[in-house]
């Protein structure tokens, strides 16, 4: 009982931090005032909004804009996004090793694939080759470490989706040794719950620096240590390994030590999908490789004032907000 109340407070602890972070952008969703434009006329060219990525920023990017859109207007959101599902990102590690989880439209246009390129007027959409020009564009690409779990969940369908998930449940139940690569905050939490659900496995935690959740605060910190020690997780900092393939059983860290495993799990630190921006205006990624952004939220290149960046791709003030002085045609 105790090793459960420890693990639900090193869980919220992670959690409650981390929407903090996120608390600002969502307070200023729901102040958004309302557009006003006169009826368009029938044979009025539509004002296109595009919106690139619906995950959390893009899907609260879009629903303040389109609950902002007169229905009458000339304007139209456009969203594309691959994924026929929304990914909760906090909550993947977690059903990674526990199951049981499953369970206005006239100015939207929904586009469930990828954009490919963009330009000054138009982005592209990767399975069709359809062109569709925008007159405003929100980036809201996020971050990622690929497209395979704990972080993603590898389709854009769901039904796929949910058989991947199962698949790894059951990879993870039937590991004797089971080692995480990676200590941020979805690796510790994976390492965690497993540990929780499984104490009698050995449960091995890899991580390249010296301290876990180090993008945190270190009080932080020092109890995620202190909560995967308690646990019984072997927690092993400053160490990377050399292949992701097992030789025998093991795989080998840097300082040449071994570590048993019938099961590794990939959780390294997620990187910005900033891949679009780069190849279309490269001065405006930062070094970070996040989007370089304006207070306003607008993109950081004086060329492109209509489009904006949001969420995990964007490098700019933490409070930034759009700009009030936005005047729509």
């Amino acid at each position: 009982m105790l090793k459960k109340l420890q693990k639900a407070v090193l869980f919220v602890r992670l959690v409650g931090h981390t929407l903090r972070l996120y608390v600002d952008f969502i307070s200023r969703s729901y102040t958004t005032k309302k557009i006003t434009a006169n009826p368009a006329p029938k044979d009025a060219e539509p004002i296109n909004i595009v919106l690139v990525g619906a995950s959390f920023a893009g899907y609260h990017a879009a629903r303040v804009i389109a609950t902002s859109l007169p229905a009458d207007g000339p304007y139209r959101l456009i969203i594309v996004e691959p994924n026929r599902h929304w990914q909760f990102t906090w909550t993947l590690p977690r059903f990674c090793v526990v199951g049981g989880h499953l369970g206005s439209e006239s100015i939207v246009r929904w586009v469930h694939d990828r954009v490919s390129a963009i330009t000054e007027k138009t982005v592209t959409i990767q399975g069709t080759g359809e062109e569709i020009s925008y007159s405003y564009m929100v980036i809201a690409t996020g971050s990622g470490v690929g497209m395979s779990l704990p972080s993603r969940v590898g389709s854009t369908d769901k039904t796929e989706g949910v058989r991947l998930l199962g698949n790894f449940q059951q990879r993870i139940k039937a590991a004797k040794n089971l080692a995480v690569v990676g200590g941020g905050a979805a690796g510790v939490e994976l390492a965690t719950d497993a540990k929780d659900q499984y104490p009698e496995k050995n449960v091995t935690l890899v991580h390249s620096r010296d301290a876990v959740v180090n993008r945190f605060g270190q009080e932080l910190q020092i109890g995620a240590l202190k909560g995967l020690k308690e646990l019984g997780t072997e927690v092993i900092l400053g160490e990377r390994t050399t292949t992701d393939s097992p030789v025998d059983g093991f795989s080998t860290l840097r300082s040449g030590r071994k570590v048993e495993r019938d099961f590794l799990v990939n959780a390294i630190g997620q990187q910005p999908s900033s891949q679009l921006i780069s190849e279309f205006v490269p001065e405006a990624v930062a070094k970070t490789g996040r989007i370089k952004v304006k207070p306003t939220m607008q993109i950081d290149v004086d060329s492109l004032p209509n489009i904006y960046v949001c969420g995990d791709v964007a490098e700019g003030p933490r409070r930034a907000s759009p700009t009030p002085t936005l005047e729509l045609p």
